[in-house]
C-alpha cells in the first residue's frame, strides 16, 4: 500500500482499535431501496393507484396499500406466483389486479392467435361469440386473453399514462425503450387510432 494509504489505515485503527472493516448493509425489498426518498415515491404510485380507482371500474377489491406493494414488486420483477405470496392472494387475483392498473406482461399476449385481431374485434364491440366464431378458437380462449387486451386497449385511451408514470418512478429505464414498446403494438394503435383519448385528468 502506499503512504496516504498506510497513514489512513493506521488512523483507522488508532481510532477504532480494530483493523478489520465489517461492512453492514440491509436493504428493503424492491425497487424502492434505490431511490432517495422511498416513501415519497410510495405515496406518489398511490396517487396514481387512487386516480386510476376513480377512473375506471377495478375487477378486484384489492386496497392501495396491497395494490402499491403490486406495482413496486412487478417493476422489481417478481412474478405472479412471488406477488399473491406477498399479497396472501392467488396468482389469478394478481393477474387480474395487474390488468385493472395496465401492467401487462409480454407473456400475458402469448396467444395462438394474433392479438391484434381480437383488439380490432374489442374495440368494434364485438361480444365473446362473435369473437370465437371470428378468431376459430375455443372460448375458453377468448376468456383468458380478452383482459389482456381489454388492459391493453385501456392503456392506449390513456396515452400509456399510467405505466409511463409507475415506471418512472420505479426503474431507471429509458421510457422510449421496450417497456412502452411492448404495450403499444401496430395492430392496437391501429384499432384504436379513431378514438377520442381522454388526457385530462
Amino acid at each position: 500500500m502506499d503512504d496516504k494509504t498506510a497513514e489512513l489505515r493506521d488512523i483507522f485503527v488508532e481510532t477504532t482499535g480494530s483493523d478489520t472493516v465489517t461492512e453492514r448493509q440491509s436493504e428493503s425489498r424492491g425497487s424502492l431501496a434505490n431511490v432517495d426518498d422511498p416513501e415519497a415515491v410510495r405515496e406518489r404510485v398511490s396517487d396514481l393507484v387512487s386516480t386510476m380507482r376513480e377512473k375506471y371500474e377495478f375487477e378486484t377489491d384489492f386496497g392501495d396499500d396491497a395494490l402499491v406493494n403490486l406495482v413496486v414488486g412487478y417493476f422489481d420483477g417478481d412474478s405472479d406466483e412471488d406477488l399473491a405470496l406477498e399479497l396472501d392472494v392467488s396468482p389469478d387475483a394478481v393477474r387480474a389486479a395487474r390488468f385493472d392498473l395496465h401492467l401487462v406482461r409480454d407473456a400475458d399476449r402469448d396467444a395462438p392467435f394474433e392479438m391484434d385481431r381480437l383488439d380490432k374485434l374489442l374495440v368494434e364491440g364485438a361480444d365473446d361469440e362473435s369473437i370465437v366464431e371470428a378468431l376459430d378458437v375455443d372460448s375458453a380462449l377468448v376468456r383468458e386473453f380478452r383482459p389482456v387486451a381489454e388492459a391493453d386497449i385501456r392503456s392506449t385511451r390513456a396515452n400509456h399514462r399510467f405505466r409511463d408514470d409507475f415506471a418512472e418512478l420505479l426503474t431507471d429505464d429509458d421510457l422510449s425503450g421496450p417497456l412502452v414498446d411492448d404495450a403499444r403494438r401496430d395492430g392496437l394503435k391501429e384499432a384504436t387510432e379513431d378514438i377520442e383519448t381522454d388526457v385530462s385528468f
